[in-house]
């Protein structure tokens, strides 16, 4: 049985996770900390840490997992139809883009915070789910029963990562959701063959 990128990451992230909320050290050693990033020069925190996820909380896993398994082996496809053996190469770039994007921002702002310390696939996640939105894969709410235009969902969803990062409190780091989906965004309209005329007849679609 061939195994696609996205089962692949999947599979990792999952051993490597459950692996880490056992083992403390393995834990502190992948965990992203803009501190010791920046001061002591520990860069590959920014990519490990989306390999580990909230150790109080399987869920977070869980529905990372999902999301990436729901979205990402149709991405594969697409590209693959469209760019060949590329196209697991430009899946890629989407999903490790994704980790950098949505971990530079923390960095930047958290390098002199010792105490700050982010795990999770979540920016990564957003990055794909936002690709899959570009390309029309069709989101549906996983507890409506409601299909949403892929744009329509991609707006509502950024609305809400924008308010809750700006209303605070909730101890997620909402600004790599944001910036995971952005870099998912231009990464799939700029690079992927016929995305961006997709995109537009998506969006006159709406209003047709």
């Amino acid at each position: 049985m061939n195994l696609s990128i996205t089962l692949i990451i999947i599979i990792i992230t999952v051993v490597v996770s459950l692996s880490a909320n056992s083992r403390t050290d393995l834990y502190s050693k992948l965990i992203f900390n803009p501190y010791q990033v920046f001061h002591r020069k520990e860069w590959y925190r920014i990519f490990s840490h989306a390999f580990i996820h909230d150790r109080s909380n399987i869920f977070h896993l869980g529905f990372n997992m999902y999301v990436l398994y729901s979205f990402g082996n149709a991405i594969e496809e697409i590209l693959i139809q469209r760019m060949g053996i590329f196209g697991v190469a430009y899946f890629l770039l989407i999903y490790i883009g994704g980790i950098a994007a949505a971990s530079i921002p923390a960095l930047i702002k958290h390098r002199n915070n010792y105490h700050y310390n982010s795990v999770g696939a979540s920016g990564a996640v957003s990055a794909v789910l936002f690709s899959a939105i570009i390309l029309g894969i069709g989101v549906q709410l996983i507890f409506l029963p409601i299909d949403l235009p892929p744009v329509v969902f991609g707006v509502l969803y950024l609305a809400y990562e924008m308010y809750m990062q700006k209303r605070g409190g909730t101890n997620i780091a909402h600004d790599a959701h944001i910036w995971g989906a952005l870099f998912g965004c231009l990464f799939t309209l700029i690079f992927v063959p016929d995305a961006f005329m997709g995109f537009l007849a998506q969006i006159l679609s709406i209003f047709s």
